[in-house]
């Protein structure tokens, strides 16, 4: 998988608060918070210092309250898979989300937060970051992807890249 570098995040949470900037320019469009909650097919990978890369597939759920059309809160959730040396028992964090409209349907969002992650060998927590974009496909259902930097240990890093479906109630 590509890393995602930091000035691609950079740039990501900064056009999501350019965003809010460009609300006072635009009619209020009123939105009561919403509730959602997700799940995604989640390809991660352990990528070590020395040594080749392993990834595996596993399962994220996700749920959150989007506040505004540009700013939500986010749990997330995953298991399963093994590499074939780490296996994944669970990852858990909390986000907050930065959201950039494109347009009605269309949406691009930044992710930072903490995830708590536990392999079979050992345990992990660490700040997380990471961007995506998703598309409505219908009134409450949209279909999503993203990549998430998990952990930056200093001999590994853990990423992960999801593609899903979420439905806003």
């Amino acid at each position: 998988m590509k890393q995602l570098t930091l000035a691609t995040l950079t740039a990501a949470v900064f056009a999501a608060g350019v965003a809010t900037t460009a609300q006072a320019q635009q009619p209020a469009q009123p939105m009561q918070a919403t509730p959602y909650i997700g799940a995604d097919a989640m390809l991660w990978e352990v990528d070590p210092d020395y040594g080749s890369s392993r990834d595996s597939v596993g399962l994220r759920l996700n749920g959150g309250m989007q506040f505004n059309q540009y700013f939500a809160v986010e749990a997330q959730a995953g298991t399963g898979g093994s590499d074939g040396y780490a296996e994944l028992d669970y990852l858990v964090g909390a986000y907050a989300k930065g959201i950039l409209p494109i347009n009605n349907d269309i949406r691009l969002y930044g992710l930072a937060g903490a995830t708590k992650v536990d392999f079979d060998y050992s345990s992990e927590s660490d700040f997380s970051y990471g961007a995506g974009a998703e598309i409505d496909v219908a009134p409450r259902v949209a279909l999503g992807a993203d990549y998430m930097r998990y952990l930056d240990e200093s001999s590994y890093t853990f990423d992960a890249a999801s593609v899903g479906v979420k439905y806003r109630f």
